[in-house]
C-alpha cells in the first residue's frame, strides 16, 4: 500500500463531505485518522484474498458491514479505487465523489472572457511543442480524467517527448521496460486498466518510464519534496540531461503555486530544483458529477451552453488558453457529460482508440459473480488486462447501488473496450478459479 493513497484519502475527506455532510462536530481530524487506519487494516486483508474478484468482494462487503459515517467518508475511497480496478466506473463514481464549488479567485467561464471551446488534444500538444516538461493531474477513482492523457502521448512522442512518469509506480519494478506492460507489482494505480494503458502505451512508443514515488513514510512537503527530488534525478540523469518528460500525477501534486499542506506541491518543488516551468494541465475539476450540485458552476454553465462530445479547452483570439485557476496550472480542461451504453461509460473508448466489444456470461457456466478480463495475445497471464467488468446476477447485489455490470437476464451481457488486436479472455469466479475462455481478434477502427 502506497503512502499516496493513504495521504490522499484523508486529505480528500474533507471535500467529500460537501457530497456527503458529516453530523455536526463528527468530522474530527482524529475520527478520520482512525478511519483511515481501519481503512487501511481493510484493504490490507482484502489483498492477502486469491484473486482481484475476492479482493472487491471483500472490500465491497466492509463497507456494507459497517454504516459509521466518517468511516465510509474515508473508506468508500478505498471501495472506489477496486470499483475502477474490476472496471466499474459507474459505480466508483458515485460511491466517492468530490464536490467542486467555487473557490475564491477562480476565473469567470470562459465564454464571458471571449474564449472559444477548441479541442483539447490538439490544443494541448501545441502548448507543449516549446517547453520541456509538460505534467497533467487526474482524478484517481475517475478513470475518465486519464483518457485524455492515454491520447496525448503519441503526439508528445512526434513533439520530441522521451520521458514518462506516473504516480505510484514502483521503483523497484525493474523488467517494466523489457517486459513491455505493468503487471501488479509494477504500481498501485497501475491495476486499474486504462491507467495501465497509459503506462502501456508510453513503452510502446519508445517513452523512458521512470517512477517518482515517496519510498518513506514522508507527508506533506516533506513527501512533496521527496517526489520532486526522485523525478528530477532519475529523469534528468547523467545519460538524459536534456530530456523531455510527460508527468502524470494526482490532483494538485501538479500546481504551480499557492500553499500546499504545510509547503509546497510537488511540482513547484521540482521547478525549483530543476529550473522548468513545467506546463501544468488540470483535468479533475471540470469534470461531470454524478450528482450535479457536485458540478463546479462554471461547469454547469458550460455543459449547458457549449455543445461538446470530447475534452475541450478554451482559446480566446491571441491564442493563450484558459484555465479556472491560472496561477496554478496553466489550462484546464473540459470534459463532456458521460454518456452509458450497457452499464458502462462510452468513454471507455479512449477517443475511439478502443470500440466496444460485445460478450456475454457464457464463459461464467452460470457462477456468478464473475470476473472477466481480456488480456492481449501477446502478454503474459500476468499482465493488467486491457478491460475488466464483473457479471453478477442482479438478486445478488449486497446494494441496490452498487453498478457492478448485473443483468436480471438468464445471460448477464457487457461491453469490453478493446483497442484493435488479438485478446485471450478468460472468466474467474470469487475463488479465482477459471470457469471459461475465449480468443478473439478485434479489427481495426473503420
Amino acid at each position: 500500500m502506497s503512502m499516496s493513497a493513504s495521504v490522499a484519502a484523508l486529505v480528500l475527506a474533507t471535500q467529500l463531505s460537501q457530497v456527503q455532510p458529516l453530523p455536526t462536530g463528527s468530522a474530527s481530524i482524529t475520527q478520520q485518522r482512525d478511519a483511515v487506519t481501519k481503512s487501511e487494516r481493510i484493504m490490507a486483508e482484502a489483498q492477502k484474498r486469491q484473486g482481484l474478484l475476492a479482493q472487491y468482494l471483500y472490500m465491497r462487503e466492509a463497507r456494507e458491514r459497517d454504516s459509521n459515517v466518517p468511516f465510509r467518508l474515508i473508506f468508500n475511497q478505498y471501495l472506489s479505487w477496486f470499483q475502477t480496478w474490476v472496471g466499474d466506473y459507474a459505480g466508483s463514481r458515485i460511491t466517492f465523489s468530490i464536490a467542486q464549488p467555487p473557490e475564491k479567485g477562480d476565473s469567470p467561464a470562459p465564454m464571458d472572457g471571449g474564449y472559444k471551446p477548441t479541442p483539447a488534444l490538439d490544443a494541448i500538444a501545441e502548448l507543449a511543442r516549446d517547453r520541456q516538461a509538460i505534467f497533467l493531474n487526474e482524478n484517481h477513482n475517475i478513470a475518465l480524467t486519464r483518457t485524455l492523457t492515454v491520447q496525448l502521448l503519441p503526439k508528445l512522442r512526434e513533439l520530441g517527448y522521451d520521458t514518462f512518469a506516473a504516480e505510484t509506480l514502483y521503483h523497484d519494478d525493474d523488467d517494466l521496460a523489457k517486459r513491455g506492460y505493468p503487471t501488479a507489482d509494477s504500481g498501485f494505480y497501475t491495476e486499474e486498466p486504462i491507467y495501465a494503458e497509459m503506462v502501456r502505451t508510453a513503452l510502446k512508443l519508445g517513452f523512458r518510464v521512470v517512477a517518482y514515488e515517496s519510498e518513506s513514510m514522508a507527508t506533506g512537503d516533506a513527501r512533496e519534496r521527496e517526489q520532486a527530488r526522485n523525478l528530477y534525478q532519475r529523469a534528468f540523469d547523467k545519460k538524459h540531461p536534456k530530456a523531455r518528460l510527460v508527468v502524470n500525477a494526482g490532483f494538485t501534486h501538479i500546481q504551480k503555486a499557492g500553499k500546499y499542506f504545510d509547503g509546497a506541491a510537488m511540482a513547484q518543488h521540482f521547478a525549483k530544483l530543476s529550473g522548468i516551468d513545467p506546463v501544468a494541465v488540470e483535468q479533475t475539476v471540470m469534470i461531470p458529477h454524478d450528482i450535479t450540485s457536485g458540478d463546479h458552476p462554471v461547469y454547469r454553465r458550460i455543459a449547458q451552453e457549449v455543445p461538446f462530445d470530447a475534452p475541450i479547452v478554451f482559446r480566446n483570439e491571441a491564442g493563450a488558453l484558459w484555465s479556472l485557476r491560472p496561477q496554478a496550472f496553466d489550462a484546464s480542461v473540459v470534459f463532456p457529460a458521460e454518456n452509458y451504453r450497457r452499464g458502462r461509460p462510452t468513454w471507455a473508448s479512449i477517443g475511439g482508440l478502443r470500440t466496444p466489444y460485445g460478450i456475454n456470461a457464457d464463459l461464467c457456466k452460470d457462477v456468478y459473480p464473475c470476473l472477466v478480463e481480456a488480456r492481449y495475445a501477446e502478454e503474459g497471464d500476468d499482465a493488467i488486462p486491457a478491460d475488466r467488468l464483473v457479471f453478477e446476477l442482479i438478486t445478488q447485489s449486497t446494494n441496490a447501488k452498487d453498478r457492478v455490470r448485473t443483468s436480471s437476464d438468464a445471460v448477464p451481457s457487457g461491453d469490453l473496450y478493446l483497442r484493435p488486436g488479438r485478446y485471450r479472455i478468460v472468466a474467474r469466479d470469487a475463488a479465482n478459479r477459471q470457469l471459461g475462455s475465449t480468443t478473439t481478434t478485434i479489427g481495426t477502427t473503420p
